[in-house]
Order: structure tokens, then C-alpha cells, then sequence
């Protein structure tokens, strides 16, 4: 496994020489470390559309809606007529997550899903699996006849994206297709609330079971929340279920926000401070303010800040930025710890796409604490792991590796990555990583 950010070895291994324990290459590969998605498989198939097309067509502006598949196969055929159809890219929230996960790591990753049973050159689930990494295993996915999802991402001058979704069989998934040996041996799982969406389909079910096994087996569970219609809608169901049973949450501002009830003060760290009372760590993006990263860590294990401390709706909020999460469970006396980042060099001159940002941040987010289980497998007794942490590195680490992973998805026309990151950049001074 590449191990996450572009850094100096000391990174790795912040302790003094003395007690440094190298990783023997000889160990490499004695333990597969892998994280399993859960997901409803989709082509996205992007569109620039104006305001007027939205309101035309009853589409919520910057939400995900769930349309009728006879008015989707009509629509899509309008657009083609058109020719107005920028591109079709394998998509779904989970599906480019992986697939950027697989990309950064060089490692393996487990798709569950559906897919249709008959493959074809050229159809929608062909091309799903040619262009996604072939470090993505869909070994466990169930086929299924009939046509996958679709779901139109349509952008608007301004930049948002609005969805709609044309179901096919992305909710066909049974719960024996849920596989426990499979969970069990995983570093996390993740997946998005829009499984959840209707409590009567298959895949509800299944992703049910997914978190149950999670919770048996100690796999942390990461749930991303997806779009804040069905936050809004469900809320207490998800309130609920992120308290008992979720470790991870991403998600934007708005999403949260939402998550806590409209009532609540928009303000990210105090938004970040609450959510950390129903679970362990979030990651809240906004927009071009970048994004926070809010966990725990045990008292003893805090790590200070060499940075300037700053203050603001919560009095020095990244005192102890420079400490690794851990989950709440795992600490004697937990402390609630926080750290901002700016859009990596201010954000892409020209952002292209804001489709799959937040996927991007996320992946880069569960690359390092797969690294941390993989390195905690490799060399157990290294000083790395004096305490049961769940992320590799320190938050403000990990947060500037989301930012750069964001930032290359933002400059280009697709929500999955072509290519991992460089191992030097050109465009940063080392101090960047230094800290």
C-alpha cells in the first residue's frame, strides 16, 4: 500500500531514532488490507443546463431526486438528440470513492451492489467496470437482469449540481449477497444514506446488515450523508442511527446542519462540536472555505499544535490538531479536537466540475485510516501504535491531504481520478508538508 500525502519519512514514523522501527519489506503483502463500499451502482451522465431547463422539469436545484424511469429514457433521449450531453462516467457517490481510494493507495477495494447479469460491449455496465480501477473487486456484486441506474448530474451556470436518478436495479442487492467474512477482515466500510432512503427496498436491508456486521466485527463504519433533502426528511431515523451505530460522518455544511435541525447556529465548529456528541469524527466541507475535521482523542495523546493557535466560535479550536483521531470508545479521558484547512492554493483557477468533491476528500480520508490498520497488521509493535488510533496520521494531516485531493477532482471534468497524486509538487514548498 502507497502510505497518504507527500511526505518526509519522519511522517510515518514520529519518533526519535532510537526507538524507530523500520517497515521490513519482507512483510509487505503477509496481510491484505482492503475497505469494502456499499453502493447503488450508477452511470452519471453530466449535462449544462440553465435555470429555466430546472424549473421547466420540476428538478430541485443542488438536490437528488428519484424520477420515473419512462421520464428519464425520455429526457435522455431529448439531450442526446440535442447533443447537450457533456459526458457519461461511471459514477455513484460510493462507486468514486472506492475507485479514488483504490487510485491513491494502490490497493484493493470490494464493491457491493447489482449489476446487469448480461454485459455487452459498449452498455452502461460495461463501461462502468472499464473505467473504474481494476483494484476495485466486483467479485461480491449481484447480477441482476435489467438496466443499471442512471443518474442525470445537470450544472448550472453557477456552478451547482442537481440530480436525478433513474432506479434500474440499484436497490436489488439481498442481504446474502452481504457477504460477513468479507466485512470481518475489512479496514472500514462506507457507504451513503442514500441506501436508506426507502426502508421497504432490498438494499436498505442490506445495508443494514453491512453496518450490523460492522458494529460485531469493530470495522469502522463511514457514512457520507449524501444529500440534505433526505437528511431533512429522516432526520431522527438518521440521528438515531448515526448515535448507535456510526463511527465516520462526511458531508457538507448544509447536510449537517440539517442533520442537528435548522434552529441550530450554522457555524461549522459548533455544528462539528455537537455532531461529535452522536459520534466520532466528521469531516464538513465548505465550499470554498475548505473544510473541518473534528474528532477525539484520549487525553493522554493529545498532541499540541506548532502552529498559530487561532480562535474562533470555539476559543483555540486546533490546540490539539497535530493529534491522531481515535474513536471515543477507545479513550480513557476523550478530548474533542478540530482543525480548518483553505482550499488547497485557493482552489483551480477554473473549477470545472464540483461533481464529486466530497467523494475525492472522503476517499483520501479512508486511505489513511486504512494505512494505520495496515501498518498497525505489518509491524504491531512499533511505538506508531501506543494507543488504538483510527486515523495514520495527525487531522491536520489528513485534512490537507483531502484538500489536495479535492482540489485535483475540482480541476478536472470527472469525479474520479485519472491518476494518483505526484509524490513531489511542483507548485508547493516543502513546508507545506512539513508541519
Amino acid at each position: 500500500m502507497k502510505f497518504p500525502g507527500s511526505r518526509k519519512t519522519k511522517h510515518y514514523f514520529p519518533v526519535s531514532e532510537s526507538s524507530r522501527i523500520p517497515l521490513d519489506s519482507s512483510l509487505i503483502d503477509v496481510e491484505k488490507s482492503y475497505v469494502v463500499g456499499l453502493d447503488q451502482l450508477l452511470v452519471d451522465i453530466e449535462v449544462h443546463v440553465s435555470d429555466d431547463f430546472l424549473d421547466i422539469h420540476s428538478i430541485k436545484k443542488g438536490e437528488s431526486q428519484v424520477f420515473e424511469d419512462n421520464f428519464v429514457d425520455e429526457l435522455y433521449a431529448e439531450l442526446k438528440k440535442e447533443g447537450r450531453i457533456v459526458g457519461e462516467f461511471a459514477g455513484g457517490s460510493i462507486g468514486n470513492t472506492l475507485h479514488n481510494y483504490s487510485v491513491l493507495s494502490d490497493g484493493p477495494s470490494i464493491a457491493l451492489g447489482t449489476i446487469s447479469e448480461n454485459l455487452r460491449v459498449g452498455d452502461y455496465a460495461f463501461k462502468y467496470i472499464c473505467t473504474t480501477s481494476s483494484k476495485v473487486d466486483f467479485s461480491f456484486l449481484k447480477p441482476c437482469k435489467g438496466p443499471m441506474g442512471r443518474a442525470f448530474c445537470f450544472v448550472t451556470p453557477d456552478g451547482e449540481r442537481s440530480f436525478i436518478l433513474s432506479k434500474g436495479i440499484m436497490n436489488e442487492l439481498t442481504e446474502e449477497y452481504v457477504s460477513e467474512e468479507v466485512i470481518k477482515n475489512s479496514s472500514a466500510l462506507v457507504m451513503s444514506t442514500f441506501l436508506l432512503r426507502d426502508d421497504t427496498s432490498a438494499i436498505f436491508s442490506s445495508a443494514m446488515r453491512a453496518i450490523e456486521l460492522s458494529n460485531k466485527h469493530n470495522v469502522p463504519v463511514i457514512l457520507s450523508l449524501g444529500t440534505s433533502s433526505l437528511i431533512e426528511a429522516k432526520r431522527t431515523f438518521f440521528q438515531k442511527l448515526i448515535k448507535n451505530k456510526i463511527n465516520i460522518l462526511a458531508g457538507n455544511l448544509e447536510e449537517f446542519h440539517l442533520l442537528i435541525g435548522k434552529d441550530f447556529e450554522k457555524d461549522p465548529l459548533k455544528i462539528g462540536e455537537h455532531i461529535l456528541e452522536y459520534t466520532d469524527l466528521c469531516l464538513i466541507t465548505v465550499g470554498a472555505r475548505g473544510l473541518y475535521l473534528c474528532g477525539h482523542v484520549d487525553e493522554e495523546f493529545g498532541r499540541q499544535t506548532k502552529d498559530q493557535i487561532h480562535s474562533k466560535s470555539i476559543s483555540e479550536y486546533n490546540k490539539f490538531e497535530y493529534s491522531r483521531a481515535m474513536l471515543k470508545s477507545d479513550c480513557n479521558k476523550p478530548i474533542k479536537i478540530y482543525t480548518h484547512i483553505n482550499p488547497y492554493m485557493g482552489g483551480p483557477q477554473v473549477i470545472k466540475n464540483t461533481n464529486g468533491a466530497g467523494d475525492a476528500a472522503m476517499s483520501a480520508l479512508l486511505h489513511d485510516i486504512s494505512a494505520n490498520d495496515y501498518h498497525r497488521k505489518m509491524v504491531p509493535s512499533s511505538p506508531k501504535h501506543n494507543a488504538m488510533y483510527l486515523t495514520y496520521s495527525s487531522i491536520h494531516q489528513v485534512s490537507k491531504y483531502c484538500n489536495r485531493v479535492s482540489f485535483e477532482v475540482l480541476s478536472q471534468n470527472s469525479p474520479r481520478l485519472s491518476k494518483g497524486l505526484p509524490q513531489k509538487e511542483d507548485s508547493l514548498e516543502e513546508g507545506y508538508w512539513d508541519k
